[in-house]
């Protein structure tokens, strides 16, 4: 299939009208009439996985956050982004980015980070509009199966996202069982007043600054800092999934190896 219908069945599983005024996916850079075979999934289009796809062969690069988010006025070789979509053009790869609008869209990233909690999801924790009269939003709240300590809801989030390492605030300030639950996957600084809202006992997020983690553990609500990254990487093998299975030409996917760009040394 072509670039341009492929999108057509990408916008079926996020439309891209979910997506947040301030974002930028969709079909980023390349030829809507490319033929695509291989596809190349990420989080991030960085160098790295740039000239992965390259090698790998991509007619297709899609990423979860999008290379470009604001408007170039020069693309060259002098800027890192540029020149990321110079490079991509050159070897006729196509761009996508599927962000915001994947992270609303229903059965997509907050209902597969839900899932993997085993989080019996009540509504979204911030609801940004409606599909069929239902609320669709940015991340879930709900309730757990059973009540658990802090520290073996933050062993749970290690095991079912892979992760060496978790940030905790609120271990202290929040010491009854955990029940009550909102999980949104990516930058989660402003979703820790909807967290409170709507009673959580722990948010779990990623990029919390230090602000924004006391002050929700002295609201009673305690955070469980997963990283950006190590929430949000479930993208990827669901989206490889979701490609192999579309009716038609079959697809050739391959996806970047899971590496946490932050270390703890």
């Amino acid at each position: 299939m072509t670039c341009r219908e492929l999108m057509r069945k990408l916008e079926e599983l996020a439309p891209l009208e979910y997506a947040c005024e301030w974002d930028n996916p969709g079909f980023l850079a390349g030829r809507g009439d490319k033929e695509i075979r291989k596809v190349f999934v990420a989080l991030d289009a960085t160098d790295e996985v740039v000239e992965a796809a390259i090698r790998y062969g991509a007619d297709l690069l899609l990423t979860h956050h999008p290379l470009i988010f604001k408007a170039l006025k020069k693309v060259n070789d002098e800027d890192f982004i540029s020149r990321r979509i110079l490079r991509l053009i050159q070897a006729d790869v196509c761009y996508v980015a599927m962000h915001t609008n994947f992270d609303i869209a229903p059965g997509c990233m907050a209902d597969l980070a839900a899932e993997r909690l085993g989080l019996l999801a009540e509504r979204p924790l911030e609801v940004t509009g409606e599909k069929d009269g239902i609320p669709v939003g940015v991340g879930k709240a709900g309730h757990l199966r059973r009540p658990v300590a802090i520290k073996e809801l933050a062993e749970l989030v290690k095991e079912r996202f892979g992760l060496p390492f978790v940030t905790v605030y609120g271990l202290e300030q929040v010491t009854e069982p955990i029940t009550r639950v909102a999980v949104s996957p990516g930058a989660g600084g402003s979703m820790v007043r909807h967290g409170i809202a709507w009673g959580a006992q722990v948010l779990i997020t990623g990029d919390i600054g230090h602000h924004s983690g006391i002050d929700a553990a002295a609201q009673g609500m305690a955070v469980i800092d997963a990283g950006h990254y190590g929430l949000e990487h479930i993208f990827m093998p669901f989206m490889k999934e979701y490609l192999q299975g579309l009716p038609g030409r079959e697809l050739q996917v391959e996806t970047e190896d899971k590496n946490l760009p932050v270390k703890v040394l």
